[in-house]
């Protein structure tokens, strides 16, 4: 089992940052792979960054140049900094974590991220 704690989410004014938190019960060096996702109130719940174990980073569209997807192996942590904040990443930010040992994948509980304009 993994567990995936979120932080650092809250309400921002639009072009400011933030940085979000997850951190994993185990080693993240035995998980595969790590991302970020969102969803915002009506959508359906988007990729918006990952990570692999070999630091291999994918990005939305939408938040290219924008988002950091980053991991921290001896703290068991992953985190992205979001900076230039618009008010269409308003949403509730999840963590996954895909774990090739055992086929499957763990969610974290979520962070809710609000940006004013």
């Amino acid at each position: 089992q993994v567990q995936l704690v979120e932080s650092g989410g809250g309400l921002v004014q639009a072009g400011g940052s933030l940085r979000l938190s997850c951190a994993a019960s185990r080693s993240i060096t035995s998980l595969n792979v790590m991302a970020w996702y969102r969803q915002a109130p009506g959508k359906q719940r988007e990729l918006v960054a990952s990570i692999t174990t070999v630091g291999i980073t994918n990005y939305a569209d939408s938040v290219k140049g924008r988002f950091t997807i980053a991991r921290d192996n001896a703290k068991n942590t992953v985190y992205l900094h979001m900076s230039s904040l618009k008010p269409e990443d308003t949403a509730v930010y999840y963590c996954k974590a895909f774990a090739a040992f055992q086929s499957r994948d763990y969610w974290g509980q979520g962070t809710q991220v609000t940006v004013s304009s």
